[in-house]
């Protein structure tokens, strides 16, 4: 189907439903929690029953939008007739409601911008851009759902964070006219971009710190890898929600053309968040069954330390 019918036949079915539970991925992010809420409350407020559901509570830094408290790490029982995914590039990345998600009897519908998604719902709008959130608006208004200052402030939460402020290589036209649209209908950029970016706890600057500190590089400088310890987390009193846009500093180092940042999360097993300036580290994510965007990927591998940074720099080096 083309996006427009893809649209049409999702707004179709968002106004046919009267009891919908809205998933994302497991450890939110702002888009997965912007595009999740926005849609949750768009149905409430059109008189359906909506739940938004995820794996783990949003880390407490969104917590300054309200609405965040929403967020449910349980499935109400009731009786759904339509489960809606957001964010999400397969059912996989919802974590233990992946499987609710697939038996599922009743329709399905998956909202997202990611390049690696195969259309898994019964109803798919994919659009790879900068964001889902640069997507849902579209979709809100197509369904006749009306966009509140709450809602903007949530679509600007997701647009923001997950275009890097605008930007990546992803960010178009459309990102800002989306951007533009959502700022008049009341969104305060402004605060959220000091919440998201300039604002943290003393915790999470001293793990910044420590993970800076091992920085090391394959290569010929042009792969850059930083690694969070588990023991780095407890000890700084931190917690791994904090290691969120860690990635990103490497790429600043002139020359380095792929950046890796490995969370420990437990002894033998890493989660792997890949950003790139040119390289596709999809493909490389792809490799140990993850994916994402093609500058921005994630995947999850397990081995001791050097065994895992030297997979990563073999494939790496196949996509340079």
């Amino acid at each position: 189907m083309t996006t427009e019918a893809q649209l049409a036949a999702v707004a179709a079915r968002l106004k046919k439903a009267q009891k919908a539970a809205i998933f994302c991925h497991a450890r939110p992010d702002g888009d997965a929690l912007g595009s999740g809420l926005s849609l949750c409350l768009a149905m409430r407020a059109a008189g359906k029953t909506a739940e938004f559901v995820c794996e783990d509570a949003p880390p407490e830094k969104f917590f300054f939008l309200p609405g965040m408290d929403e967020v449910r790490t349980s499935l109400p029982a009731d009786d759904y007739d339509l489960f809606i995914a957001v964010d999400c590039a397969d059912a996989a990345r919802m974590g233990e409601f992946g499987h609710a998600f697939s038996r599922f009897k009743g329709d399905t519908v998956c909202i997202d911008h990611h390049v690696s998604n195969g259309g898994f719902a019964k109803y798919n709008c994919v659009r790879v851009c900068s964001a889902t959130c640069e997507i849902m608006p579209e979709v809100l208004s197509a369904a006749g759902f009306a966009v509140t200052r709450q809602i903007a402030d949530l679509l600007m939460l997701g647009l923001v964070t997950d275009s890097g402020t605008f930007t990546h290589s992803d960010v178009t036209g459309h990102t800002f006219s989306v951007a533009a649209g959502l700022r008049a209908a009341g969104a305060d950029v402004n605060r959220i971009n000091y919440e998201m970016f300039s604002r943290q706890k003393k915790a999470r600057a001293l793990l910044f710190a420590r993970a800076l500190s091992g920085m090391r590089f394959a290569l010929d400088d042009r792969l850059a890898f930083i690694l969070v310890k588990d023991s780095d987390i407890s000890e700084t009193g931190a917690d791994r929600s904090m290691t969120e846009g860690f990635v990103d500093y490497p790429l600043t180092v002139d020359g380095v053309e792929v950046s890796v940042s490995l969370l420990e999360m437990k002894k033998g097993q890493y989660k792997a968040s890949l950003r790139s300036k040119r390289a596709d580290v999809n493909a490389v994510a792809a490799t140990f069954g993850g994916g994402g965007h093609t500058l921005a990927s994630g995947c999850m591998l397990f081995g001791e330390y050097e065994e895992v940074i030297e997979r990563l720099t073999y494939a790496v080096f196949q996509h340079l």
